[in-house]
């Protein structure tokens, strides 16, 4: 017979108590239920495990020797329980974080530092990705959770972390260059550069919106598949585009970036609601916090 761990721990009262009553008191239980259990973990393991007598209750050979496994049984079922309670506050096991280079670049870090520090059993893989990649792991469950923009697709639950500027990016030597702000119709005669429209059909849609409200169709003279490349191309003089203050970090020379009135970006962390990762609310709550303290001044 298997013993209960429960029976177990009977055993383990007794024998340090060397008294079933004070050991049924310590327990909080009838000293008759005690000596029952006592009985019926002694006859499956076909043994006494104490004498009783009128002198006290004293372990026999075999009950001296049970004693250090039952205690090294217990203590191994603790320890399972301990971890098991630290993997369902989200303090122990993995989790899987997609993220663009624009939102994390200034997030990332200080989120990474700060896991280690506060939860060293929790292991965080990063992979950097595109939109639609970040879209599709999050829903296939290649991915736990997301730094990214919207607007995105339904299905997905989300956290704010940040709202910062979009600026007007134009090369350095720009007439518009030294403005302190600018609106998006000021830009209407400009060549641009964009991103693919295949690269994020709804974010296409909500620029398609602006430029419609500020009066123009943008004439796109060429695409770049990431904002490196678009730095890149106003820096060349080929375009001026339309991107985050942090982006700046990117690249801080060649560039000038210029706030567009009223326009304004939101840095999410995002995820499949119902995912049963419990590191997930730990990692958003710990996000958010360090996102209160972002400067992003410092970081565009």
């Amino acid at each position: 017979m298997t013993p209960e761990l429960r029976q177990l721990r009977y055993f383990v009262a007794v024998a340090d108590e060397t008294s079933f009553t004070r050991a049924a008191a310590g327990l909080h239980i009838a000293q008759q239920s005690l000596s029952q259990q006592i009985t019926v973990l002694e006859r499956g393991l076909g043994t006494r495990l104490f004498d009783r007598d009128p002198r006290g209750t004293r372990l026999t050979a075999v009950g001296k020797l049970f004693l250090p496994e039952a205690r090294a049984v217990l203590a191994r079922a603790d320890e399972a329980l301990t971890t098991l309670g630290r993997a369902l506050r989200g303090e122990i096991g993995s989790i899987r974080l997609a993220f663009l280079t624009t939102t994390a670049n200034y997030l990332l870090p200080p989120i990474l530092r700060a896991v280690r520090e506060r939860y060293p059993d929790l292991d965080v893989t990063t992979a950097e990705a595109s939109i639609a990649e970040l879209v599709d792991g999050l829903r296939d469950g290649r991915f736990d959770l997301a730094f990214t923009r919207p607007p995105l697709v339904d299905g997905l639950a989300s956290r704010t972390l940040l709202t910062e500027e979009v600026c007007a990016v134009v090369p350095a030597d720009h007439p518009l260059a030294t403005r302190t702000s600018l609106e998006l119709a000021d830009l209407a005669g400009e060549p641009w550069v964009l991103t693919p429209r295949s690269s994020w059909e709804p974010w296409h849609r909500s620029y398609d919106a602006d430029f419609a409200a500020a009066g123009y169709t943008p004439r796109v003279v060429q695409r770049a598949a990431t904002v490196q490349g678009l730095l890149g191309l106003v820096a060349a003089g080929v375009g001026v585009t339309r991107l985050t203050r942090s982006s700046h970090s990117l690249r801080r020379t060649g560039v000038a970036f210029v706030p567009l009135t009223g326009d304004v970006a939101r840095t999410e962390l995002v995820w499949v609601p119902g995912h049963d990762n419990p590191a997930i609310p730990v990692l958003t709550d710990l996000a958010v916090e360090l996102a209160a303290t972002t400067d992003l001044t410092e970081a565009g």
